[in-house]
């Protein structure tokens, strides 16, 4: 206790830790009340998703508006941060679609091929050097997504594969907030990533609904209950990322990384508690190669940061 009161930059570290390990914890709420939406609300993935960015705009602009004043929504990047919002909205649409099909920890477990997408992405577009120990944990770790989806392809044939595209457009929401930067505030990039993902979804509804597309189906909640289920989405939606942003500014990257894993944790419990699923052995057994190479990656990021030759 006394070396921690002594070193406020390890305490702020953490608070980091612990800020993200509960953001981490809550986020699959948000998931789980989109499939309870659609599995008793019948609603469409789509709806939802739009829901989820509009009730998200509307929970964050008040906040914005308190601390920074009406001239909050005037980003130095605004269509930066426009598609940034749209592409969020893309990859939330094929979760929340997902998720209506399969099991909450099957969707997940698959979802984590992001950081291996970002590795591969970084290497191929940004010329950040990756050694071969990094593409081999890249290799395994799409070998233990394959463990999941393999089963789960055999029972939801082409849907098991949305969890993959969703972690590709989500590698490519990270790159459009690197490209940014911080020209904006993270108060008002989540605002401006309110407006796009709204504006993204309702083209979308409109399009898929015109092409009688079940997912895209327009509606509103049928009780009050879904209604409040709802809003606690947007909300959700809206603070918890911004205590994720609050946790990387208190602690590094390679720190907070792996909590990212603890999402799994809360999406399996959340998952059998409300709809009786759970993973059998060999999921399992994926998804600890999953985090496993995740993990080796963030672990050999780390080393590298040290070490530049160390590959």
């Amino acid at each position: 206790m006394t070396e921690i009161a002594a070193a406020p930059t390890q305490q702020n570290q953490l608070q980091g830790m612990a800020i993200m390990a509960g953001a981490m914890l809550v986020l699959p709420v948000m998931d789980a009340i989109a499939k309870y939406m659609a599995t008793f609300e019948g609603m469409s993935p789509g709806q939802v998703t739009f829901y989820r960015f509009f009730f998200q705009l509307l929970c964050t602009l008040p906040l914005l508006f308190t601390v920074f004043g009406a001239g909050a929504l005037a980003a130095k990047r605004p269509w930066m941060n426009l598609l940034r919002g749209a592409i969020h909205g893309a990859a939330s649409l094929l979760f929340f679609v997902a998720v209506k099909y399969m099991p909450l920890a099957d969707v997940f477990a698959i979802y984590f091929v992001e950081p291996f997408i970002l590795t591969a992405m970084s290497a191929i577009f940004l010329g950040e050097r990756v050694g071969w120990r990094r593409w081999l944990a890249i290799i395994v770790g799409f070998g233990g997504a394959l463990i999941v989806i393999q089963p789960s392809f055999e029972i939801f044939g082409w849907k098991a594969l949305l969890p993959v595209a969703c972690a590709f457009l989500y590698a490519l929401y990270l790159f459009m907030n690197r490209a940014i930067g911080d020209a904006d505030t993270p108060l008002t990039m989540q605002t401006m990533a309110g407006v796009g993902g709204t504006v993204f979804m309702a083209a979308a509804l409109w399009v898929g609904n015109n092409a009688d597309a079940a997912n895209f189906a327009p509606s509103l909640p049928s009780s009050w209950l879904g209604l409040v289920l709802l809003l606690i989405l947007g909300s959700i939606s809206g603070y918890a990322h911004l205590l994720v942003v609050r946790a990387f500014r208190m602690a590094p990257l390679s720190l907070l990384a792996p909590f990212q894993y603890f999402e799994i944790i809360s999406a399996t419990i959340l998952g059998y508690a409300l709809f009786g699923d759970f993973p059998n052995l060999s999921k399992w057994l994926g998804i600890l190669i999953i985090v496993g190479s995740g993990l080796f990656i963030i672990w050999r990021e780390r080393v590298h940061a040290r070490s530049p030759k160390s590959g």
